[in-house]
């Protein structure tokens, strides 16, 4: 019997969304394993730089089969917003890595790890939630138990990064190092943020078609 040599396009957008998110959960791993060993740094943010580029061609792939694609499995407004929200978590996480190389950094401190730490946490739930899209409708309510738990954790992250900002500016006169440190925290935060961003997005899909 001859078989149609193509995915269904709701299949695709669904295995994007997955790649999209592995490849997120790569890059936060990079800069965790980059802050607690800091070791051949120009190395390993050249990994995460090409897993940043990896996520926008991703990306590029989703905006094109939407473009492609009269029926979509949910609203076309909610696949463009969690596309672009998913890359820029990857992109910050990129941020992140890239000024600690380029602003030569001697070590990360105890925050950019608790930080670090706290976006893998974060990324890797995205990536357990990101697959329930694919269920039936009565059971999309289940990624709302992911939102909550990455809202937890994007709380405990800005509670980590006020509190870096404050020991920042209380234990350096180094205007230099305050600058420097300052930037980094808050792409780490921005990272956090963005999760965040994206379960919001997850919720209000759940909710749309549950």
């Amino acid at each position: 019997m001859f078989k149609f040599p193509f995915i269904p396009r709701e299949e695709k957008f669904f295995g994007l969304f997955e790649e999209s998110t592995r490849n997120m959960v790569k890059a936060a791993q990079g800069l965790k394993e980059l802050v607690d060993t800091w070791e051949d740094v120009e190395g390993r943010v050249n990994e995460i730089t090409k897993l940043e580029h990896e996520g926008d061609a991703i990306t590029h792939q989703i905006m094109a089969q939407l473009n492609r694609t009269f029926v979509t499995p949910f609203d076309r407004e909610d696949i463009a917003l969690l596309a672009h929200t998913l890359d820029d978590v990857t992109d910050f996480i990129h941020a992140a890595a890239d000024a600690m190389l380029i602003y030569k950094i001697d070590y990360p401190n105890q925050r950019a790890k608790e930080l670090a730490d706290i976006i893998v946490q974060a990324a890797s739930e995205v990536e357990r939630a990101i697959p329930r899209l694919r269920q039936h409708s009565n059971e999309l309510k289940r990624i709302l138990e992911h939102c909550v738990e990455i809202n937890r954790l994007e709380n405990m992250a800005d509670r980590v990064f006020r509190s870096a900002q404050a020991e920042l500016f209380s234990n350096t006169t180094d205007i230099t190092q305050v600058i420097k440190w300052r930037e980094i925290y808050e792409h780490m935060e921005a990272a956090t943020d963005r999760c965040e961003d994206v379960a919001d997005v997850l919720e209000g899909v759940a909710l749309k078609h549950a």
